[in-house]
């Protein structure tokens, strides 16, 4: 199935775990409460401006937050670049200097608070849903192997935007249609699960692939959830011991 040739799903009112083989699940706001972890990390900020009195990384990080979502509303080749030139240009920075920036805040530090973020009955959906025969799988717009680890959770194949043979932000969908071609699994017997109606939903939408999200609110399109021990899991939810 080529990048440019995709169909939207038409959604079953209700899911039935017998016709899905593979989960693919978002992790940035799906796998862990991303708005505290955000808190915490903003102390860490907060506490390195106090110390080096200046605003440029938390501005500098800032900039690139929108710009890496200007990029998913208005794709452009080569967005592993623009993300980076776009931001030095705003910040009189090299585009290195931006990278390692980034790669030390957005990739490295959040990692010691991900357990303490993670959503409660995830390691048990994990194991049932393994248990169940299912493959389990992650797309996400960020490199997600470390997360992942420190999440304590375990998934294959593990996909990201900035993978080569990608290359491409949500709502585009080459990320799922790769874990397609991995996986063996056709699209209509596959579900993502993520956090975001515009991003992960719409490109599980282009991939054929229903979608799961995360929200506050039903959706008129997507089937939603609150929690992961919300009944529509509940068939999927291994047992402890």
């Amino acid at each position: 199935m080529a990048c440019n040739e995709m169909e939207g799903y038409a959604l079953s009112p209700l899911l039935d775990w017998k016709e899905i083989d593979l989960v693919v699940f978002d992790v940035d706001g799906t796998l862990y409460d991303q708005r505290r972890l955000r808190l915490a990390m903003l102390r860490c900020l907060l506490a390195a401006t106090w110390q080096t009195r200046s605003l440029d990384t938390l501005r500098t990080l800032r900039t690139f937050r929108h710009v890496r979502e200007a990029l998913g509303d208005h794709p452009e080749a080569d967005f592993m670049r623009l993300q980076y030139a776009r931001t030095a240009a705003r910040h009189h920075k090299t585009e290195g200097e931006v990278r390692a920036l980034t790669d030390e805040w957005m990739e490295r530090k959040p990692l010691p608070f991900l357990a303490g973020c993670r959503y409660p009955h995830l390691d048990t959906l994990f194991a049932g849903l393994r248990g169940a025969g299912k493959q389990v799988a992650v797309f996400s717009d960020y490199p997600a192997t470390d997360k992942l680890a420190a999440l304590g959770l375990r998934a294959a194949p593990v996909v990201c935007a900035t993978d080569a043979g990608v290359a491409r932000l949500k709502p585009d969908p080459c990320g799922l249609l790769s874990i397609l071609r991995q996986t063996g699994v056709p699209a209509q017997r596959a579900l993502m699960i993520g956090d975001r109606f515009d991003r992960d939903a719409v490109a599980a939408s282009r991939a054929g692939m229903r979608a799961l999200i995360r929200a506050g609110k039903p959706h008129p399109l997507f089937d939603t959830f609150r929690a992961y021990d919300d009944p529509v899991f509940q068939p999927m939810q291994s047992r402890p011991a």
